[in-house]
């Protein structure tokens, strides 16, 4: 390692508003950086059997080796105990925040303990301030807590600011972390661990310079990287489209989770489409630090003033594949201006919009089949489509005035549990569905991977790359273990996984060798499994068991691109999957 600054970790305590710096060279020289480092310090620092919600469950964020020195390399990995599924909590967030930890001199940030009063975290280089928060907790809305720190603090153009909104405050268990503005630590609830511990935000800035020892070699492989990064066609699509692009292919192929998956075609998916957006709101594209990319998509929305005339309020509103689907399709919406409304709504409050629509897609099932009605719902009536209502019944999960809505706020398969209708709650190990219904690979993915994310092995890809060919249990199994092992090293280097393919094995080993590691592809396969095993023993420490995981019916009744799929082949590469990672004698 050249930069002796990455193997610092970064301990602040909460409880006794101290902090300290601990050389963890130990750990950063054998799992990398991200994914590697956190789950290690996750297994030291979280109690077994704690509750998600007491002061000594840990947040830890982690940055990698490349971050700073190559394109894409600037995800945070945060790790925590979740409060969504009572196991490991993993998200991955863009934006500033990966440059910004590595720049103010740290490889990780460990922050324990539990504030008395709403505080939040003032990281400048070597300096921690704790600072009152009182006066932005409890603010409606994430978008003026931004502006405000924004004012307060110093290292613009540098600093990331991650917050919480009124959901993280309140506890929902699926309650986001926004950075910067429009990008996310959006899944298993770091935003109600942030808000159990009354901190409201985190600010940090930095200026130290990262070593390179052979600027030529470096400078050669970063113009190959970053050729490929914006002259490649598979990155050209994230820049044109981003992946709103997935909307109707998807459709045309019957796997777009529509109204709770009732079916998976949308007959009014054009009209939240990535091209349809594009043409009539596309405001601006804009990037994570470090990024040549520019992914992340945004709508302007003009409402015109009830009394002012040819006068409009313009609101910047940023979508994506995942809540085109869990926020349009699945709600049934396809009106596209109070489509983007709902999507603004819910990143007022500090939500997981996925978490967010498949509890509202559940709940408009179970009031059609009357396993709840108007009391619990205090007089809305639940129907497809209907924006106004779902706008109010976010806010009401938020704000929680009565034990129907406290019990959405705890996740579709609690609440399923209270009020039946879980053959069709779409959750898998806890975590609400993602919006690929398209063979059984994406729900292998789902449920066997460390976070149940689509995100985890990529089984969705490999189902639309082979329809129309009969898929074994057993390759399906292979393909998902190779895959989501690999991805634990690009998420150890915090690579974006949309530069999987550029970053492929000899790309990665050379990238890390100038920046002073010498590992071998094989050396990396192998770092890579083992990482994912620790994750799995840290899910089975918390109580995971594959023998408790609920698949819901609904996933076998309706037809995917790969028409009906069989529980028989899902539940035998389930079997091969997790004896690949443990053997026959897996818990």
């Amino acid at each position: 390692m050249f930069d002796k600054d990455l193997s610092k970790v970064l301990y602040i305590d909460l409880t006794r508003r101290k902090f300290w710096i601990e050389n963890r060279e130990d750990l950063f020289s054998k799992y990398i950086g991200g994914t590697g480092i956190a789950i290690n310090l996750l297994h030291e620092e979280c109690p077994k059997g704690i509750d998600p919600f007491h002061p000594d469950n840990p947040i830890i964020f982690a940055v990698g080796p490349l971050t700073g020195l190559f394109p894409l390399c600037s995800k945070t990995i945060a790790m925590f105990k979740s409060p969504l599924t009572g196991n490991l909590g993993e998200s991955h967030a863009g934006g500033r925040s990966a440059i910004s930890i590595r720049m103010a001199g740290y490889g990780a940030i460990v922050i324990k303990g539990s504030s008395d009063e709403p505080i939040y975290l003032s990281i400048h280089d070597n300096k921690v301030d704790f600072k009152i928060a009182s006066g932005i907790w409890g603010v409606r809305s994430s978008y003026t807590v931004g502006r405000i720190l924004r004012e307060r603090e110093k290292g613009e153009g540098i600093r990331t600011i991650m917050r919480i909104g009124k959901a993280g405050e309140k506890l929902v268990r699926y309650a986001s972390v926004i950075t910067e503005t429009y990008r996310h630590f959006g899944r298993l609830g770091l935003g109600a661990v942030f808000g159990s511990k009354k901190l409201k935000a985190i600010v940090v800035s930095g200026k130290k310079p990262i070593p390179i020892k052979d600027p030529i070699a470096y400078k050669k492989l970063y113009d190959e990287i970053f050729k490929e990064a914006v002259e490649s066609p598979i990155m050209k699509k994230y820049h044109e489209l981003g992946t709103a692009e997935n909307v109707l292919p998807l459709n045309k192929i019957g796997g777009l989770p529509t109204k709770n998956l009732n079916k998976a075609f949308f007959e009014e998916a054009e009209f939240i489409s990535g091209e349809y957006l594009a043409k009539n709101y596309l405001g601006r594209r804009i990037a994570c630090s470090h990024c040549p990319v520019a992914c992340i998509h945004l709508a302007a929305l003009r409402e015109p003033y009830e009394d002012e005339p040819y006068f409009f309020k313009t609101t910047m509103i940023s979508y994506d594949y995942e809540l085109i689907y869990s926020l349009g399709s699945m709600l049934g919406i396809s009106d596209t201006s109070n489509f983007l409304k709902l999507i603004d709504e819910v990143e007022i409050q500090g939500l997981d919009a996925m978490s967010t629509g498949v509890v509202l897609a559940w709940a408009t099932e179970a009031y059609e089949k009357g396993l709840i009605n108007k009391e619990h719902t205090l007089g809305l009536d639940f129907k497809w489509g209907n924006v106004e209502n779902y706008i109010k019944t976010v806010r009401h999960i938020v704000n929680q005035p009565n034990e129907f809505y406290e019990d959405l706020a705890k996740g579709v398969e609690y609440a399923s549990n209270k009020y039946g209708g879980k053959d069709f709650a779409l959750s898998f190990g806890g975590n609400e569905m993602p919006g690929y219904h398209t063979g059984p690979a994406g729900y292998l993915g789902f449920i066997t991977g460390a976070r149940h994310s689509h995100l985890d092995s990529a089984g969705y890809s490999y189902d639309q790359k082979n329809i129309g060919k009969k898929m074994e249990a057993k390759e399906i199994a292979e393909y998902c273990f190779n895959e989501e092992s690999w991805r634990q090293i690009l998420s150890s280097l915090v690579i974006c996984f949309f530069a999987r393919g550029i970053y492929k094995p000899n790309i990665v080993s050379e990238a890390l060798k100038i920046a002073g590691y010498n590992f071998s592809e094989e050396d990396l396969n192998k770092i890579g499994e083992e990482i994912l095993k620790k994750k799995y023993q840290f899910k089975f420490r918390e109580g995971f068991s594959m023998d408790k995981i609920h698949i819901p019916k609904r996933i076998f009744e309706t037809p995917s691109p790969h028409g009906l799929i069989k529980e028989e082949i899902l539940k035998k590469a389930i079997d091969t999957y997790m004896e690949k990672i443990f053997g026959k004698t897996f818990p």
